[in-house]
Parts: C-alpha cells; sequence; structure tokens
C-alpha cells in the first residue's frame, strides 16, 4: 500500500512538474499560432469597441471565437478604456498580445508591445470629423420608399446569409432596399476585409489624376533597387501579378497573419519576399500587394501630415462616407489590405462612386479608364481577378450563376460582399460574419435582386473586352 502510494505521490509530483514546465515554456516562448490568435482577437475587439461601440465580450464571443479556431475559445481579453488598450491572452494567461486605438485612425495591433512607437507613429493632427446629414442619399442618410419585392428578398434567410449584419440595395442611384441583423444598423460601421483593396487602389487613382503615380512606374521601394523586384510596377501590384512570393493561407500561421498580427510593420514581410515568377507571368492572391501600394502611395505623396489625411481628404469627404475609418499599422502605413471600416451606407457611396466611373457631383476623381481597369481581367488569373484590385468572377464565373456580363466584384473575409452590375444600375453590398466554409455565395442573392427588379436595358459589353488599360494622369 505504501508503495502505491509513494507512485501515485511520484506521479502527482511530475504531473505538476510538466504543468509548470508546460506554463513557463508558454509564458516565455508562446508558439506563433497562439500568438497569432491573441493579436487577432485584441485587434478585433479593439476596433468593433472604440469605433463601432460594440461590447466586448459580445465581439469576443461572436466574432473572434464562434467561427474560427477552436482554441480561440480559450481566449480572454480585457479593455483598458483609460488608455485606449486591449490586451488579450491565451487561457488569460500566455501570449499575450495588444491592440491601440487611435482616435481617428482607429485601432493598429501592437504586436511588440511598444505602445509608445504606436502612438508616435500617427502625431500629427486627425482630419476632421464630418458629419452626416438628413438629405436624400447618397448626399446624406434619409432613404425614401422601398422596392417591397426586393425588400422580401432580402427577409429570406437563405438568400441573406448566415450571420448577415447588413445588406443595402442601390438602384440608380437611390437606395431600395435594406436590411440589417440583429444588433447591427444603417449606424454601425463594419469591416470589409480585403473590400479595403478596391479602396485603396481607388486612392492610387486619386494619386494618378495628380500625376503622383503611374501604371508604369517601377523601382517602387528603395530594397528593390538592385535586384529582379526593381522591374516590378504598379500595374503588377494592382493586377495581384508582381512575381513577390506570399503565403495567404488563413488556416495556419503564414505570411498573411505574421504580417497582421505578429509584426509592427506590415511592409517588412511582403518589401523582403522573394521573387518566383517575373512580373506579370503568375497571379497569386496576396494582402502584402495591398500593403505594399499603401506604403508607395504614402511615399509619392511626399509629407506625412498629407499622407495620413489623404483617404479622408481625397476620397471620403467628397464622397460623404463620414464613417469611414482607415486604420494603420503600429508604424504607420495604411493596412490597405484590410482595415476599413464603415457604415453599409458608406460602403454603397464608394459602389456608387465606381458606377459613375469615378466622378461624384460632376467632378472627376478618377482618372478616365480607371475604373474600367478595375473591371477588366487579367491574363494570369484566368479571367478572375481585374487589373484594379477587384473580382470579376469571385468563386467561378458571373454567367454559371445567371448574372449579367458586366458585373463585378468587390469581397472580403467571412462573407463580405459588394456586386456592381452597371447595365441595371445596381449596386448590392452585404456585410456579415459569414466564414467560407459554409459554404454561401452572394451570386444567389444578387441574382434574385435582379429576378425582382424591372427589367433593364440589354447588358453592357463584358468588361474583358474593353482596353482602358491604363489610366491618363
Amino acid at each position: 500500500m505504501r508503495f502505491v502510494l509513494r507512485v501515485l505521490k511520484a506521479l502527482a509530483l511530475l504531473l505538476v512538474l510538466v504543468i509548470t514546465v508546460a506554463a513557463g515554456w508558454l509564458f516565455v516562448w508562446p508558439p506563433e499560432l497562439l500568438r497569432v490568435g491573441d493579436g487577432y482577437a485584441a485587434k478585433i475587439v479593439c476596433s468593433n469597441v472604440f469605433i463601432a461601440g460594440r461590447n466586448a465580450d459580445e465581439v469576443l464571443e461572436n466574432d473572434v471565437q464562434a467561427p474560427g479556431n477552436p482554441l480561440l475559445r480559450l481566449v480572454r481579453v480585457s479593455v483598458d478604456r483609460a488608455n485606449n488598450r486591449v490586451t488579450a491572452r491565451f487561457m488569460g494567461l500566455f501570449a499575450s498580445s495588444y491592440a491601440l486605438y487611435r482616435g481617428a485612425f482607429g485601432c493598429t495591433s501592437v504586436p511588440d508591445g511598444n505602445f509608445e512607437a504606436a502612438a508616435d507613429a500617427v502625431p500629427f493632427d486627425a482630419p476632421g470629423k464630418m458629419e452626416a446629414n438628413a438629405a436624400p442619399w447618397p448626399e446624406g442618410e434619409s432613404v425614401g420608399d422601398r422596392d417591397e419585392r426586393i425588400a422580401a428578398v432580402l427577409n429570406d434567410p437563405g438568400l441573406a446569409g448566415p450571420a448577415m449584419r447588413a445588406i443595402v440595395v442601390v438602384r440608380d442611384g437611390r437606395i431600395v432596399a435594406e436590411a440589417y441583423g440583429p444588433g447591427f444598423s444603417a449606424k454601425t460601421p463594419l469591416i470589409g476585409w480585403s473590400m479595403t483593396k478596391t479602396v485603396n487602389a481607388a486612392i492610387v487613382g486619386r494619386l494618378m489624376l495628380d500625376g503622383k503615380i503611374s501604371f508604369d512606374d517601377d523601382h517602387l521601394l528603395a530594397q528593390w533597387k538592385n535586384d529582379r523586384r526593381g522591374g516590378i510596377k504598379v500595374s503588377d501590384l494592382l493586377g495581384m501579378e508582381s512575381g513577390l512570393a506570399f503565403n495567404e493561407d488563413y488556416g495556419n500561421v503564414a505570411d498573411v497573419t505574421r504580417m497582421l498580427y505578429l509584426d509592427p510593420d506590415m511592409v517588412s514581410l511582403p518589401a523582403n519576399a522573394p521573387m518566383e515568377a517575373a512580373p506579370g507571368q503568375r497571379f497569386r492572391y496576396s494582402s502584402g500587394t495591398a500593403v505594399l501600394l499603401s506604403r508607395i502611395w504614402m511615399d509619392r505623396i511626399g509629407n506625412a501630415q498629407a499622407a495620413f489625411s489623404y483617404p479622408h481628404d481625397a476620397l471620403f469627404s467628397p464622397l460623404g462616407m463620414t464613417s469611414a475609418v482607415f486604420e494603420l499599422d503600429a508604424r504607420g502605413t495604411f493596412a490597405g489590405s484590410s482595415y476599413l471600416y464603415a457604415t453599409a451606407h458608406d460602403w454603397a457611396r464608394f459602389g456608387q462612386f465606381l458606377l459613375q466611373d469615378g466622378v461624384w457631383n460632376g467632378q472627376r476623381l478618377l482618372p478616365e479608364g480607371f475604373v474600367g481597369a478595375m473591371r477588366t481581367p487579367t491574363a494570369a488569373s484566368n479571367g478572375r481577378y481585374t487589373q484594379g484590385q477587384a473580382w470579376l468572377a469571385p468563386g467561378g464565373s458571373n454567367a454559371a450563376f445567371g448574372l449579367p456580363e458586366d458585373t463585378f466584384w468587390l469581397t472580403g473575409h467571412d462573407g463580405q460582399s459588394m456586386a456592381l452590375v452597371p447595365s441595371a444600375k445596381l449596386i448590392v453590398v452585404r456585410l456579415g460574419l459569414t466564414p467560407g466554409w459554409l459554404g454561401y455565395q452572394p451570386q444567389t442573392l444578387l441574382r434574385a435582386i435582379l429576378a425582382a427588379s424591372p427589367q433593364s436595358g440589354a447588358p453592357q459589353q463584358q468588361a474583358g473586352s474593353q482596353q482602358p488599360t491604363q489610366a491618363q494622369p
């Protein structure tokens, strides 16, 4: 009996030792996967609490834990409102990660914990706050009579999709129907994820109109001066054909998650990526490409204060996108791949701007042909992606869903989408928290809305047959 007790005591001591060693290892050298998970949790909670005014526990449960890796269920967060910080830790103890709220510039992930450097990265005056007004949309926020046929489509859960948060339908320049999920409204800023890439591309177009950048510019970064990467052009980056290696796999720790949640300087990883193909020869969807474009256009402005204010001054203010918050990384580069928050009404304003060929209130804000490039497929993507950070046919051809040939798309992680149909003068914005493994396809929603809409003229010529491959500054 004594022997058995000794064995049990030894096993208990061994178990305590193993737990102690494991805890020490997790505390000192946490795996990258845990750091990514905590970084993601801290950033998402921060943005939704400070920008959208949501409850932190609700965001953690619904936005972070419900759709993701099971390990995320063990993440705990704390919100320090006095210092505008959010901390996330695995099991409340390990792999600490942080996010910092910087006012008009939203939240940033601070993976190194250097809050001082993150605060000092944007030490300039923030853009002025715009106020919404009661004029009819898009001039203001007032929405007139809705189209009951389309409203009925939006009320169909199978068409709206799981965890829908906002749908706005615009026809002939006016909102004709909208719907919102529980807890969300027309006033809730929502993340666009990769729809941000297309907005970032439009900012590049604004600079083209000012003659500060062109499609054919090369030798874009100093570290590319003396190697093959110097041959990468702006057009290659816009079309996701840079030839740079980049792993966009969200299922594990990859280049994209390292860039977003482990590196305070998001530019570093894609800027130092090796070449895997000649520019223009291979399509590789890359969030790193969009971040590089942000850094390049910011550098072309040449003045940090002007660069920080440029999205607001050059795009959001003219369009009346009063809710738009374009976030930056911890070192001061706009996260052009992922982090634009805006209400569904404001996302729809951007869509209307594209339908109007980059003209707003009679003023041309994008060069002639630039929106055409957004609708023109690249050869390397087999006709799926375009020359302007947009999609022609995400998840299959438009024809396969019975959609007009001129349809093109903005899409983002977890079910964000914007469909634009120039021939029908139609925009459908759909935002939510709908992971890809659920199999939801926004094309079915668009097809139903088109079927419920008054018949329009014949579809325009397919975008691929156009030739607006270069805008004229």
